[in-house]
């Protein structure tokens, strides 16, 4: 009996090794859609990530408990396990691993140089500098002397910025010396870095940039709209597309793109703007080397009429895209939106008198339960859930979200 199970074991270990194999970077919920999709593929998946009830873990072939900001734990288990890709999408923490693994092991992806420059935020602009790409100006700021002479050349109101942190967080807009200041020491006593970025604050229209890259090509490249999370620094709570501006600002935006991306020096990868407007100009605020977050991943394929997911997977095993996308869809609009509380307190109950069988409500997902703990939305993590929308016009998506809204209800104490 022992003897058959050996065998059965060993004929189940040769499986796994005549199959390509690939590490997704990340367990988290945003994930699963790009572990399923590598699945799909045929690929044997080795999900990363620290320990915990990550729902990732359930959905791949083989768990790896390592931190993923970790460029050399990464590359450990990578040569470990003997992967031929090595992929994430909708999260930093992971993106200086993976371009040092790509490097280091000769696969399909971005150079460890590139993705550690666009992870910081301060070498990032210094990029952007020397190479001409349009964005704010700034300045390194390692003391409160620093930071005063930075304020005194940009005026208020400025952005001080962590130069490490992911996404929108570390990130404030100061109107006097005292913010500042305060801004400055708490930045100080979190980051890494040991210094921060002072930038002048342009006061514009955010939106945002999709692409992916291939052998120093764009793949595709699109612009699409942002709404933003109504606060000192706007942060992204949903996306549309077609991009109202495009007739105005496409091509110039796509420029801009284009030199952002170069600048970094960025291939082999998919790539993720923010972007501002204002009196007819494109800046680039950030690039970021992975696909987006905000529900884009399902946006690009819903324009496309791809599983974008299943692209950046064939990306990282070197396989060729660009078949997969041509023009963009005629006469459709699809839109994102991040669901949200204006209160703090414990979650009742959720009512949805939504038809979710309507054919252009794609998806409503609620991420919460009755019990739980809700609070008032400050930045991503504290979502209640998402709603993706499509339809024949920009108009006509808002238009629905505002009815999809109406019928949602979440009921919290106080």
């Amino acid at each position: 009996m022992r003897m058959e199970s050996a065998s059965a074991e060993n004929r189940c270990k040769s499986g796994v090794e005549k199959m390509k194999k690939i590490m997704i970077l990340g367990a988290s919920m945003s994930q699963v859609p790009l572990i399923r999709a590598a699945r799909e593929e045929g690929l044997y998946t080795i999900v990363a990530s620290t320990p915990g009830d990550w729902p990732g873990f359930a959905q791949g072939d083989e768990s790896s408990f390592t931190d993923i900001s970790d460029p050399e734990a990464v590359l450990r288990e990578a040569r470990r396990h003997e992967i031929q890709g090595i992929v994430t999408c909708c999260m930093d923490a992971g993106v200086p691993a993976l371009g040092y693994v790509c490097e280091q092991m000769g696969l399909c992806g971005p150079g460890m140089n590139a993705a550690r420059t666009a992870r910081n935020k301060f070498l990032m602009k210094e990029a952007f500098r020397k190479n001409g790409v349009s964005c704010a100006e700034h300045r390194k700021v390692t003391t409160e002397e620093e930071l005063e002479e930075a304020i005194k050349r940009f005026g208020f109101p400025v952005a001080v910025k962590a130069v490490d942190q992911m996404g929108s967080r570390g990130i404030y807009r100061c109107d006097t010396y005292e913010e500042a200041g305060n801004c400055f020491r708490s930045i100080m006593e979190s980051s890494k870095e040991g210094y921060c970025l002072v930038e002048e604050f342009i006061e514009g229209t955010l939106f945002n940039g999709e692409a992916m890259l291939r052998n120093g090509q764009f793949v595709f490249c699109m612009t699409d709209n942002t709404e933003a999370y109504a606060a000192a620094v706007p942060t992204p709570v949903g996306h549309s597309f077609p991009f109202e501006k495009e007739k105005e600002l496409g091509e110039m935006a796509r420029r801009e793109m284009q030199k952002a991306v170069q600048a970094v020096g960025y291939d082999n990868s998919a790539v993720d703007f923010d972007l501002l407007y204002r009196d007819g100009k494109v800046y680039v605020v950030e690039i970021n080397g992975r696909a987006g977050a905000t529900c884009l991943p399902e946006l690009v394929s819903m324009t496309y009429q791809v599983d974008y997911y299943k692209a950046l997977v064939k990306l990282a095993m070197g396989e060729p895209v660009a078949e997969m996308f041509r023009k963009p869809s005629a006469n459709f609009a699809c839109l994102s939106h991040i669901l949200s509380s204006d209160k703090e307190g414990r979650l009742l109950s959720v009512v949805n008198w939504n038809d979710e069988s309507d054919p252009d409500i794609v998806e409503i997902s609620v991420d919460v339960k009755p019990g739980d703990l809700v609070r008032k939305y400050t930045n991503g993590r504290d979502r209640l859930g998402q709603v993706i929308l499509k339809g024949k016009s920009l108009r006509g998506v808002k238009e629905k979200l505002e009815e999809v809204r109406r019928n949602l209800v979440f009921h919290v104490e106080g």
